[in-house]
C-alpha cells in the first residue's frame, strides 16, 4: 500500500493538541500485512505534563466495544449457523416472546432500523438491578414499526449483547474473549473495570463527581458502569496493536475468528433507499459516497476505526477527547483530515 504521509498527519494531529482538542492522540495505518506508519502526539493526561501520550497507552474505547465484542461475536454466531439475521427474534428467543421486540430481527438491530426507544438513560428508566434493566430493554414499546427508519440507538447493541450471551450461553465478556480477542492475541483488550496496574497507562476522561477525579481504567458510559462495566454498548478498553491485529484480520482471507464472509457482507448498504445508509453496525465514513468503500466506527471517548476492502487498508486514531468537553465539532474535523490522508482518492483499487 501506499504509505501516507507521517509528517502531515502528525502536523494535523498536533494541531489538536494545540486547540485542545484533546490531550493527546495515538494513530496507525496499516494493511492485511501490519502496521504501515503510526505514531503518538500530546501528553496523556493535561494536568501530568511530563508523561506524554505513549503508543502502549490504554483507551477507553467506548462504542468500538459494539464492534470488538458485539459485532464480532455476533459474526461468529452467524457464521457457525446459530443465528438466521432475517429471523424475528421472537422465533428463538424466549425472553422477547409476546412483547414488541419479538417482530424485530437481529438485522434491524445491526442496521439501526428495529424500531427501538430512542431513550438511554437506563438508570432513570428501570433502575439499577441488572435482571430489571435486561427485562426494561427487551420488553419496552417500540418507537415505530420495524424496518421503516434509521434512527441510532444504543440500545440495539445492548440488544444484541444480551442476544449473544442468550446464543452462546456465556456473559458478553468471555465470549468476546473466548471466541474473538485471544484468538486473534489481543491479549490487552479487555472489559472494566482495569487493575491499578492497568489503569495507570490508561488515558483519563470525564471528569467524575464522586471522586472527584477523572476516570481511569473505569468505563465513561454510565450504562456500562451500572452493569458492572460489561456491557454491548461500551465499557472495553484497548491498545493500538491490539486494535490493528482485529483490523489486520478484517482484511485476511484465513480469518481466524469470525470469517472473510461475515466482514464482507458487514461493510456494504444494508438499508437501501433509507438513509443514513447503513452496512451491519459499521457505515460510510462522512464525506464518503458508499461505493469508495471507507467504513468507519466511532467512540464517544475520541476513538475511531477505519477500514477499506477495496483499498485493502485500515486506520486507528485513538484520543482522549473526552478528557476536556463533549463538544463532537473540532473532533470531527481532525477525523475527516486524518481520514482523508489514511485513505487518499486516488490509491490504486483491489478487488475486494
Amino acid at each position: 500500500m501506499t504509505t501516507p504521509s507521517t509528517a502531515g498527519i502528525e502536523d494535523l494531529l498536533q494541531t489538536g493538541v494545540r486547540e485542545e482538542v484533546y490531550p493527546g492522540a495515538v494513530w496507525a495505518v496499516g494493511d492485511a500485512d501490519g502496521v504501515r506508519a503510526s505514531g503518538a502526539v500530546g501528553l496523556l493526561d493535561p494536568d501530568q505534563p511530563d508523561e506524554p501520550m505513549r503508543l502502549d497507552t490504554v483507551f477507553d474505547v467506548a462504542s468500538l466495544t459494539k464492534i470488538l465484542a458485539v459485532w464480532s461475536t455476533i459474526g461468529t454466531l452467524v457464521e457457525e449457523g446459530k443465528l438466521d439475521l432475517h429471523a424475528p427474534l421472537g422465533t428463538f428467543w424466549d425472553e422477547v416472546v409476546g412483547h414488541p421486540l419479538a417482530r424485530a430481527t437481529a438485522h434491524h438491530l445491526l442496521t439501526h432500523t428495529a424500531g427501538l426507544p430512542l431513550r438511554a438513560n437506563l438508570k432513570n428508566l428501570y433502575g439499577t438491578d441488572p435482571q430489571d434493566i435486561r427485562d426494561g430493554a427487551l420488553h419496552e414499546a417500540l418507537h415505530r414499526p420495524p424496518g421503516e427508519a434509521v434512527e441510532y440507538t444504543d440500545r440495539a447493541a445492548l440488544i444484541l449483547g444480551y442476544l449473544a450471551e442468550h446464543l452462546s450461553g456465556q456473559p458478553l465478556d468471555r465470549l468476546a474473549t473466548d471466541r474473538v480477542w485471544h484468538p486473534l492475541g489481543m491479549s490487552r483488550t479487555r472489559f472494566g473495570p482495569l487493575s491499578a496496574t492497568e489503569a495507570a497507562r490508561c488515558a483519563p476522561t470525564e471528569y467524575d463527581d464522586t471522586t472527584g477525579t477523572h476516570l481511569k481504567g473505569t468505563a465513561h458510559d454510565f450504562s456500562a458502569r451500572l452493569l458492572g462495566g460489561v456491557c454491548g454498548i461500551a465499557g472495553t478498553f484497548s491498545v493500538l496493536d491490539d486494535l490493528a491485529l482485529f483490523l489486520r484480520h478484517m482484511l485476511s482471507p484465513t480469518q481466524v475468528a469470525f470469517g472473510p464472509t461475515w466482514t464482507k457482507d458487514s461493510l456494504r448498504i444494508h438499508t437501501g433507499a433509507l438513509t443514513p445508509a447503513r452496512g451491519l453496525f459499521w457505515h460510510p465514513a462522512p464525506g464518503t459516497d458508499p461505493a469508495e468503500d471507507v467504513w468507519v466506527h466511532y467512540g464517544f471517548t475520541g476513538t475511531a476505526m477505519w477500514i477499506s476492502l477495496v483499498q485493502g487498508r485500515w486506520a486507528v486514531l485513538l484520543t482522549n477527547k473526552l478528557r476536556y468537553n463533549r463538544d463532537r465539532e473540532p473532533l470531527a474535523e481532525i477525523r475527516n483530515g486524518y481520514r482523508l490522508s489514511a485513505f487518499p482518492v486516488d490509491v490504486p483499487r483491489i478487488q475486494a
